[in-house]
């Protein structure tokens, strides 16, 4: 039976015009986005392996628990699911049980980069790309071993910061060619760029908004009118908890009272409500004796 998520996934990829994607590190992230009416959501991996581990993005998460957080994130919504799974976790023969497995956890679409493993953050220096032969290799073997083809693969390329321009662009159009149904170029430095790659490798696109990096801040419209199909907001929500939560205890702290956040909170209740609670109470109430 077809997936609905990985349907809907397909109809933004194929329809005229830019997604604009925020990314979630946990299911509870996920539904806000949901509630706020965006069309897809992408679990990030730098946000989900500092969020539940406390950890650096240098391929210190494993499959295992990539693949654990992406279920709970695919059954907290009905929106498509992009879930970044790095390098695939080892070669070719690793990237087939890591598509499997996503796939099995209702993943919309996978993220595989060229990064050597570890890898590292995308905007830091020192990052080293496997061949491009290597890195076909595991693009074709996640199309290959797809059980449901309407799960989509995504390309990134990092080769922008080890091989330049020109690299990257190859890179782009071979996994186009070997499969991939949409190619994430990681780390251009200007608007020029993403329009000049976008030229180059003319299949579907997905562009990287993250905040702090190599690429400057460019509105979502530029990249709608350069003929980008999806753009990312990766990490963004979770810096601004982070934010928030780092003042917030600041002021209890120094105050031993939050009566100057309340206006800041989600509620009881806008909480309850996000995560259906009463949900629960109705099945309790159907199905738990009475005394």
């Amino acid at each position: 039976m077809p997936d609905p998520r990985r349907e809907k996934f397909r109809a933004l990829l194929g329809r005229a015009g830019l997604t604009v994607v925020p990314g979630a590190h946990d299911a509870l992230t996920a539904r806000l986005i949901e509630t706020k009416g965006f069309e897809a959501v992408y679990m990030s991996g730098a946000g989900a392996v500092n969020a539940f581990a406390g950890l650096p993005d240098n391929g210190l998460a494993t499959a295992g628990e990539t693949v654990m957080n992406a279920r709970y994130m695919a059954d907290a919504v009905s929106l498509p699911l992009i879930v970044d799974a790095d390098t695939g976790y080892g070669n070719a023969v690793n990237v087939v049980r890591t598509v499997r497995d996503l796939e099995r956890a209702g993943v919309a679409c996978i993220q595989l980069e060229d990064q050597v493993s570890p890898k590292r953050c995308g905007h830091l220096p020192g990052k080293q790309v496997v061949s491009r032969a290597e890195f076909i290799g595991k693009i074709r073997a996640a199309c290959d071993h797809r059980g449901d083809p309407g799960l989509a693969i995504m390309a990134r390329t990092d080769a922008r910061a080890t091989h330049g321009f020109e690299e990257a662009v190859a890179r782009g159009n071979e996994a186009l060619e070997a499969g991939a149904d949409l190619v994430f170029v990681e780390a251009l430095e200007s608007p020029e760029e993403f329009a000049a790659y976008a030229r180059r490798c003319p299949g579907p696109l997905l562009a990287n908004m993250t905040e702090f990096g190599k690429t400057p801040l460019i509105p979502a419209r530029e990249f709608g009118q350069m003929g980008y199909r999806f753009v990312i907001f990766p990490a963004s929500a979770l810096r601004v908890m982070l934010r928030a939560a780092s003042e917030f205890l600041d002021e209890i702290r120094e105050k031993g009272t939050q009566a100057a956040f309340l206006e800041r909170m989600m509620t009881r209740r806008e909480l309850y409500d996000l995560i259906g609670y009463d949900a629960y109470h109705r099945i309790e109430a159907r199905y738990l004796p009475r005394e």
